[in-house]
């Protein structure tokens, strides 16, 4: 009798689950809304998405008019209208992969130093992080692998199309990764410091100095070497930096004691 009962049970469960296996079945598919579209109409509805803001739809319809057509007169303005709208969404790998992209394959394009341009953004907002901008985060305080990324993009700006409208800029941008570079060997100088590790301190200072030498941080640099030098009982190399730091930064609040006048609060790296 129970072998029985069990029998209908699962015959039951059997059938329910081919009820709902052909409910599923029955369920409307989603269209594809523009698989009727031709490419001019792809294109005008991919520029109101850019125009609009809507930076998901901008991407995707971007992306099909490219797929349906790699080589028609639609194709490079989407590769590149791609990775700007996947940058504006904060999709930053797949904007650096469309950018890459559109540098291999169009070397000579007229908008070449706009996508060299673009790829800087995409590593500079990158390192800063989706929040750090809004946050007051240093962005030297991150891996400077992506800095160092939009760095040497902003440079073939700079060098190869320094008449192009975005040289200005990327030469900006360029004088503040270098301190954001210079900064983070300080961060990893004054880290060493903190914990006692002198001469771990004075080699990453050494190596900001080296290596950045017009960055505001050299300032910071030199201190924490004249801090360590004291920490080592090394007077006269204590001295000695203090010298160099006296030279160069005559109104270092590290030489007077006091605040720099008129020194501003906003983080170096805001530059709006």
């Amino acid at each position: 009798m129970l072998g029985k009962i069990g029998n209908v049970i699962r015959i039951a469960a059997c059938g329910a689950a081919l009820a709902v296996v052909a409910a599923c079945h029955g369920l409307p598919q989603k269209t594809d809304e523009t698989a009727t579209w031709n490419n001019n109409k792809l294109y005008t509805e991919a520029q109101d998405a850019l125009s609009g803001g809507d930076w998901g739809k901008c991407a995707k319809y971007f992306e099909q008019l490219e797929g349906r057509d790699p080589f028609g007169r639609f194709a490079q303005q989407a590769q590149i209208n791609v990775a700007y709208c996947n940058w504006k969404d904060n999709e930053n790998d797949a904007a650096d992969q469309a950018i890459n992209r559109f540098i291999q394959l169009h070397p000579d394009h007229p908008d070449i130093a706009y996508a060299y341009y673009l790829k800087g953004m995409i590593h500079f907002n990158d390192d800063l992080g989706l929040f750090g901008r809004f946050s007051g985060q240093d962005m030297s305080e991150r891996d400077p692998k992506s800095l160092r990324e939009s760095y040497d993009a902003f440079k073939v700006v700079v060098d190869k199309y320094p008449q192009s409208k975005y040289a200005p800029d990327a030469a900006q941008r360029m004088r503040y990764i270098v301190n954001a570079l210079a900064s983070h060997e300080v961060h990893a100088a004054d880290y060493y410091y903190r914990r006692g590790a002198y001469v771990a301190a004075i080699n990453r200072a050494q190596l900001a100095i080296q290596d950045y030498k017009s960055a505001p941080a050299i300032e910071d640099a030199l201190h924490i070497m004249m801090l360590s030098y004291q920490k080592l009982n090394e007077p006269q190399l204590a001295e000695d930096t203090r010298r160099v730091l006296a030279a160069t930064f005559p109104d270092s609040p590290y030489i007077t004691g006091h605040a720099r006048p008129g020194k501003e609060s906003k983080p170096w790296w805001q530059i709006w």
